[in-house]
């Protein structure tokens, strides 16, 4: 038996291993989204070690979500083919094998790699959790609460990633931040297979290798061009890129309409509330993962804060995402789905207009304002907007849902990634002082990002380095105005994109 945190009556409908199942899923869904944002915070301290260059440093943050991307629409299909919980366990096995391998790279271009192995497997993984919830939980109700509870358990994990590791950086080497797959990682290997019923699609079809292939060819060159596009502006190489997705994409469409066992079901798309979702998931998390990125290096290297200290202020946001992720579910009987994520996403456009307003004094307090309201938006719409995503499609399809749907979180990770974290940079670089006496290797370091000129700054006499110090954190924050404006219309985009989605049709 199980209580309903909406009607607060007894149902036999859901039995209590179905719950226990639950938990052990949402250890992959925590690692997930711990590893989408640990790394922001380790980013310093990697930028110490390797002096990489703005691009490596963007690429070993987007490189992961890249992947992981382009590879969780083919994931999710061969789970519903070869069966969700042997992919998990799958993934599970090879994320924290080369996550230990990770943690001690001797470079940063082993470490871009690592990362992109690591997204391999972690588009294992998140496909096979929502899908085995939706097949797991069949009643309405209990289904709602479950998915609440996995949004919560990824929207929780993305604030707590720079926790962790601020507390892992406080005491150790920055490799530590990839060893905790390990101890997260192990008891869903021994757990999965006792508690997790397999399930997998009856009829599934051969695999359409040729179709997996595009799917591939879709994804890669385009994401690839807007972030190149984004760093560099658009080139030769960057529009041919585009060009050869979206002919990849036609294709692609066309064929999954012709055939008779789709890895995706392009149909779904005609359903207005299903499509509105996946926009809302997607332009939400491109301001989250922007702000993530800005906020993690604001709070350390323009704050001065010690990496622990800077995890702590984003606390109070992550406990507002799980709180607020999880308290939605008892007002789906008063109000409706529409009313709900667009309320949410009011709340994340908010948080966004509240950086702009404090832009000239981002203090701790105004941080941890801002991100509050924020996380209290995502905890709200992706609860919602996640439900009417696997809620859409039958049981038998929900791997494929389930992977459009963290596409969506993953491709907002990289385009907020790509497209904000290099408005920062150009602003930086547009507007940052170099003192003359800087040698051309220094002043090449220093121009470059704020955690090299802080670098720089170390080797130099006190008051130089003091000037090139402040003159840095000047020019790094010369950007919030323009990128908090930016993602606070992206979400007020998708917040009209909802509302005419969803308009006429049933509240329920």
């Amino acid at each position: 038996m199980s209580t309903s945190l909406v009607t607060g009556a007894v149902t036999n409908r859901t039995p209590q291993r179905s719950w226990w199942a639950l938990a052990v899923l949402m250890l992959p869904v925590l690692l997930i989204s711990i590893d989408n944002t640990v790394l922001a915070f380790a980013l310093p301290s990697i930028a110490e070690d390797f002096r990489p260059s703005a691009a490596t440093q963007l690429w070993l943050v987007d490189i992961y979500s890249l992947v992981l991307a382009t590879l969780l629409v083919t994931m999710g299909s061969l789970g519903d083919r070869f069966g969700r919980r042997r992919l998990l366990l799958i993934g599970a096995v090879g994320f924290a094998v080369v996550s230990a391998a990770a943690a001690f790279a001797p470079s940063a271009g082993y470490l871009v790699a690592a990362r992109a192995a690591i997204g391999v497997f972690g588009a294992m993984l998140m496909p096979s959790t929502l899908s085995l919830i939706r097949n797991i939980f069949t009643e309405a109700t209990a289904r709602r609460l479950a998915i609440a509870i996995w949004a919560s358990c990824f929207a929780a994990g993305s604030a707590l990633g720079p926790i962790v590791g601020g507390l892992l950086l406080q005491h150790f080497h920055w490799g530590s931040v990839f060893l905790i797959a390990v101890p997260i990682l192990l008891p869903l290997l021994v757990l999965a297979p006792k508690l997790v019923p397999e399930s997998r699609d009856p009829n599934p079809g051969p695999v359409d290798a040729i179709s997996v292939l595009l799917s591939l060819v879709t994804m890669l060159p385009i994401v690839w061009a807007v972030k190149t596009a984004a760093h560099d502006g658009l080139s030769a190489v960057t529009l041919v890129a585009v060009a050869l997705g979206v002919a990849a994409g036609i294709w692609f469409v066309r064929r999954q309409n012709r055939s008779a066992t789709p890895i995706l079901d392009m149909r779904l798309f005609g359903h207005g509330p299903f499509t509105a979702s996946i926009l809302a998931n997607f332009l939400s998390m491109v301001g989250l993962i922007g702000f993530l990125f800005f906020i993690s290096q604001h709070l350390q290297l323009a704050l001065g804060l010690d990496p622990l200290t800077a995890a702590l202020v984003m606390l109070p946001g992550a406990a507002a995402s799980t709180v607020a992720g999880i308290g939605v579910v008892r007002l789906t009987r008063r109000f409706s789905p529409q009313a709900l994520i667009v309320a949410g996403l009011i709340l994340v456009a908010a948080g966004f207009l509240l950086i702009l307003l404090f832009r000239h004094d981002l203090t701790i307090v105004a941080v941890i304002a801002s991100f509050t309201v924020l996380e209290l938006g995502i905890g709200v719409s992706q609860t919602i907007s996640n439900d009417t995503i696997v809620s859409s499609v039958p049981p038998e399809k929900a791997g494929a849902a389930s992977a459009v749907s963290e596409t969506a979180y993953e491709l907002g990770a990289v385009i907020g990634t790509a497209a904000l974290g290099t408005m920062f940079t150009a602003f930086y670089r547009t507007n940052i002082e170099l003192p003359a006496a800087l040698s051309p290797a220094q002043s090449a370091d220093a121009g470059e990002s704020i955690g090299g000129a802080i670098s720089v700054a170390r080797t130099l006499p006190t008051e130089l380095g003091d000037r090139l110090v402040e003159s840095a954190r000047a020019a790094f924050d010369s950007g919030i105005a323009a990128t908090a404006s930016t993602a606070a219309a992206l979400t007020l985009i998708a917040t009209v994109i909802v509302a005419a989605a969803f308009r006429g049709r049933d509240r329920r």
